[in-house]
């Protein structure tokens, strides 16, 4: 049974279908989802590692489990504050769509295209993008040194558009952690790995992943602060910058 090649095969299916059902115990055990979030993103996942690869469900589940135990960071403080997204910590389905929707896209027009060598690598700043805001919010929102990223005069924590000196390097150890992951993947799937410099690619992603959360930063700071965009509408718009500048750069080689 051949574990390795990409796509919908029964190999690559038999791994994903036993990585979802240890997500959603995982998941509900250490509450990181709510009942309607841990459906989402069970769906989610045979989608990523069906038409993707286990390892790309991987790549989530690596995102999920560090963007969890930011979000515990402190969490009672951030409570006391007003900063938390919920009363326990979980997640619900709006931030599985908001975060996942567009890496589902990505693998299936991965299968669709029969390239799974390098969409990866979109795929992986998709993620990274959603990493690095997660991380940026979560520990960020506890630096008193706070600006607002528009015209960098100080603002109150955890509102939209701002931005800490902690909160940009957990942005970056964000991004990194899913570039590395994203590496990974690459190189166990990949038959010919000298036919791309992944370490490179590892760079540009952590450094696409990072800029996608400032582009959250300014959109939440320009359109959400007033009303015009939702904070799922700002995460995908993010991501999608993400996206784009990754696929630009693949194109440039």
């Amino acid at each position: 049974m051949d574990i390795f090649s990409s796509g919908p095969n029964t190999g690559n299916l038999v791994v994903t279908a036993g990585l979802v059902v240890f997500l959603l115990v995982m998941s509900s055990r250490a509450k990181m989802l709510d009942a309607m979030g841990s459906k989402a993103a069970a769906g989610l996942g045979l989608i990523v590692g069906g038409l993707g690869h286990w390892t790309w469900l991987l790549i989530l589940l690596g995102f999920l489990l560090s963007s969890h135990k930011a979000t515990k960071w402190r969490f009672e403080e951030k409570k006391a504050l007003g900063l938390s997204e919920s009363s326990d910590g979980h997640r619900g389905w709006t931030n599985v769509v908001a975060n996942g929707a567009i890496p589902g896209l990505i693998c299936i027009y991965a299968y669709l295209s029969d390239d799974w060598t390098t969409v990866v690598w979109v795929f992986g700043a998709a993620v990274a993008v959603a990493a690095s805001d997660t991380f940026a919010s979560e520990i960020g929102c506890l630096d008193p040194r706070v600006r607002m990223i528009t015209t960098f005069k100080s603002c109150e924590q955890g509102e939209n558009g701002g931005f800490s000196p902690n909160g940009q390097l957990a942005a970056a150890v964000g991004s990194s952690v899913v570039a590395v992951l994203t590496y990974l993947a690459w190189w166990l799937t990949t038959a010919d790995t000298s036919s791309m410099n992944g370490t490179q690619l590892c760079v540009v992603l952590a450094v696409v992943g990072w800029l996608g959360c400032q582009i959250d930063s300014y959109l939440g700071a320009l359109l959400e602060n007033r009303g015009y965009m939702s904070k799922g509408a700002v995460n995908a718009s993010a991501i999608s910058g993400g996206v784009v500048m990754m696929f630009a750069y693949l194109s440039s080689l």
